[in-house]
This record gives C-alpha cells, structure tokens and sequence, in this order.
C-alpha cells in the first residue's frame, strides 16, 4: 500500500531551460527518468514519485524564492552511499553549483549526518543525505 507516500511535487521556477539542465543531471544521477515534457514544463519520476518543473508565467516573476519565506525551505534526497554524496558534491563544484555549508560539510546537519546542501537556479536549497551508518 503506497497510502501517505508523496505522489509529485510541482514547482515553478524562474527558467525552465536552467531548470531542466540542473535538475535534469541531478535527478538522473539519482536514478530518477525523464516523465513527462511539454512547452512549458519537464517531470522526472523514480518508481510511484515524480517531481514537475513549470515555468512561472512572466507576470509572476516579479517576487524571487526565498527559502525562509513561508513555503518550501528545501528538497532532501536519499543518496546510496557517502561515497555517492562525495562523488555529486564534486560534480556539484564542478558544474558551478553554489554550495552551502562548506565550513561543515558533509557534517552540516550534526556529527553524525553525512549529507550535501547546495542551491538549484532559484536558490531552492537542496540536500543529499547518505544513509546512517
């Protein structure tokens, strides 16, 4: 029974085309498939779950993402190992991501959570987290 398990997640961002290139690299990376693609729109899905990216119409475009407005603060994904969360981070660098937390990392959620916290194109923070050992 999947009752109570996230089925999507729609969000609208400011660039569709940046959205896509980070997004689409990361999700794949995590194993995640292209879904679905319209004009105006890309999903990615891993099993029963899919994430939706929409392109925010121009007249709304006026007010940024902030993470601690009131709304989403941030996205956390299961990563397969440390090694997998060593591995993305320096792609992450290499690709010119902006990392948060680096004077912590990979212990900036405690002593004993190993995980990356970077930000996508609108700045929404994203988190990798390997499993507890």
């Amino acid at each position: 029974m999947m009752t109570g398990l996230l089925h999507h997640i729609e969000l609208y961002v400011s660039d569709l085309k940046k959205t896509k290139e980070f997004w689409g690299w990361l999700l794949e990376e995590l194993g995640y498939e292209r879904f679905q693609e319209w004009e105006s729109g890309q999903s990615w899905k891993i099993e029963n779950t899919y994430i939706v990216f929409v392109q925010t119409e121009e007249r709304f475009l006026d007010i940024p993402y902030h993470r601690c407005r009131v709304g989403l603060n941030h996205l956390a994904f299961h990563a397969a190992s440390r090694d997998q969360v060593n591995e993305l981070t320096e792609k992450l660098k290499a690709r010119g991501v902006n990392m948060l937390y680096t004077d912590r990392h990979p212990y900036a959620g405690g002593e004993n959570y190993y995980a990356a916290f970077f930000e996508d194109p609108d700045r929404i923070k994203v988190e990798l987290v390997a499993p507890s050992e």
